[in-house]
């Protein structure tokens, strides 16, 4: 897609923008083989801010404006993006003939608008009517983000400074899922790693203790993630949270979460092992409970194995239990969705996260030549909705809300719960409320500053399992030294 830019825009955020209507599109400043062309300009006067794009594809072209007065918007930065998203969104409904649910926004976080209204004093109903005017979100969404901002402003709002939260990473998978680009995660080579992996992982959930305690710093909250931390077996799950509990005072910690992940690898065994450590909240996560769609995204687990996960976890007396669901994978549909979700809610967890299919860059569905992008997105506008209205009835509450780019029909991920057994880590680690110390490969430390204008400060391990034991042997070779 080739894109001009004219005026003090940022190519970036027209790019977001544009992929709203072409996900996956790629960007070029001269002319591309797929034909389409986006021209975008940006002028201001007394007034305020004026845009215009065009966009052609498909053998046709559109043009639309986008205008801000000064006095809607005195910041000339937030009211450019709205003149320009309000062009671009215009241009590109007309050309596809139907409007985004999530209107001009983009971003991973849209309840961080919401948010900001609420903290000036906007009521609920005159944040869901900007929403709508201004940034041209749909009735339904506008409405959905709104109640998890508020949900979100109540769980947080007695958070303390010196409070902060762990993240451990276990970046293995027993197989790779056909929509995920971290292939090397999940080969027999890797998987060789975790012994030594894990080793090295003790040694800096001990360092990384060392320096919260330096900083005036408890934890509340521990989430350990992956891939599937359930892949390790029983003697090395057991040695893993025996170190998290011999450096972090477990009985003090608000929630003490074992992403446990593919049904196939839970047993028995672990989910004592979890319990007896402390561990409150687990996560399994069928995804789907159609067989031959899990068959087809590269799940090695059926149905019955989350059956039976589930019922073992009900029986290890594990407080909250989440199940995470998605929305729009291949070959589903929704009567298929529906069945699933009918069923989650029989189960009755503590929590539901319903996800939207999103493929990942390296993904093997995109190297089978699978069409895997798609602006209306079928179905899963409906399945999403279903869940919604389903949810809420069975009494959960949305309580944290993301986004990601190239998701089908432009639509979101949102967390459910019932009332009082909310992740704060969710929302902690979307909304970067206070400092998260991250272990393990792929793990990112966010130290987050005291007032609203500080930068947060990211540390990012090396993202591979090999890359970063090789980093962890090469500190102790220099140690030595």
């Amino acid at each position: 897609m080739k894109l001009i830019i004219d005026g003090d825009i940022s190519v970036t955020y027209v790019e977001t923008l544009c992929m709203i209507f072409f996900p996956g599109a790629k960007f070029s400043a001269d002319s591309c083989g797929d034909g389409a062309e986006v021209r975008v300009s940006l002028r201001h006067d007394d007034s305020g801010s004026f845009a215009e794009a065009s966009i052609s594809a498909f053998g046709k072209t559109e043009i639309a404006s986008g205008f801000l007065g000064i006095s809607a918007e005195p910041d000339v930065k937030r009211r450019s993006k709205i003149a320009v998203g309000e062009a671009v969104l215009r241009a590109g409904t007309a050309l596809l003939g139907s409007a985004p649910p999530w209107g001009m926004l983009s971003g991973v976080r849209p309840s961080k608008i919401a948010s900001r209204l609420l903290s000036s004093g906007t009521s609920r109903e005159n944040v869901i009517n900007t929403l709508i005017d201004e940034y041209h979100v749909s009735i339904r969404k506008a409405r959905l983000v709104t109640d998890v901002a508020l949900r979100e402003a109540d769980l947080c709002k007695n958070l303390s400074p010196d409070k902060c939260s762990v993240y451990i990473s276990i970046p293995f998978c027993p197989t790779r899922c056909s929509y995920c680009s971290f292939i090397s995660y999940a080969t027999p080579r890797l998987l060789s790693l975790i012994p030594e992996y894990l080793e090295y992982l003790c040694t800096d959930i001990e360092k990384t203790a060392g320096t919260i305690r330096e900083r005036g710093m408890t934890p509340h909250t521990v989430y350990i993630g992956g891939g599937t931390p359930s892949i390790l077996t029983s003697e090395q799950l057991d040695k893993l949270l025996e170190t998290v509990g011999k450096h972090f005072c477990v009985n003090s910690l608000s929630e003490f979460t074992l992403e446990a992940g593919r049904p196939d690898t839970i047993t028995e065994e672990k989910l004592s092992c979890a319990v007896s450590h402390g561990v409150s909240r687990i996560s399994i996560n069928p995804q789907t409970l159609n067989d031959s769609v899990l068959q087809r995204i590269g799940r090695a687990h059926t149905a019955d194995d989350f059956r039976r996960a589930f019922s073992a976890a009900r029986k290890s007396g594990v407080k909250i239990i989440n199940t995470d669901l998605i929305a729009g994978l291949p070959g589903d549909c929704f009567d298929s969705f529906k069945s699933t979700l009918d069923e989650i809610v029989s189960l009755a967890p503590e929590n539901v996260t319903v996800h939207t299919f999103t493929v990942k860059r390296s993904a093997s569905l995109k190297e089978k030549g699978e069409a895997v992008y798609s602006y209306t997105g079928g179905d899963a506008a409906e399945c999403v909705s279903y869940a919604q209205d389903a949810l809420t009835q069975a009494g959960y509450l949305p309580y944290y809300l993301y986004r990601q780019k190239n998701t089908l029909g432009n639509l979101e991920n949102t967390g459910y719960a019932k009332y009082g057994t909310e992740g704060l880590y969710n929302i902690l680690i979307m909304e970067e409320l206070q400092n998260i110390y991250g272990i393990g490969a792929g793990a990112v430390t966010k130290e987050v500053g005291g007032a609203p204008e500080d930068k947060i400060v990211r540390h990012f391990e090396p993202k591979y399992p090999y890359e970063w034991i090789e980093k962890k042997r090469a500190a102790g070779i220099s140690e030595k030294r």
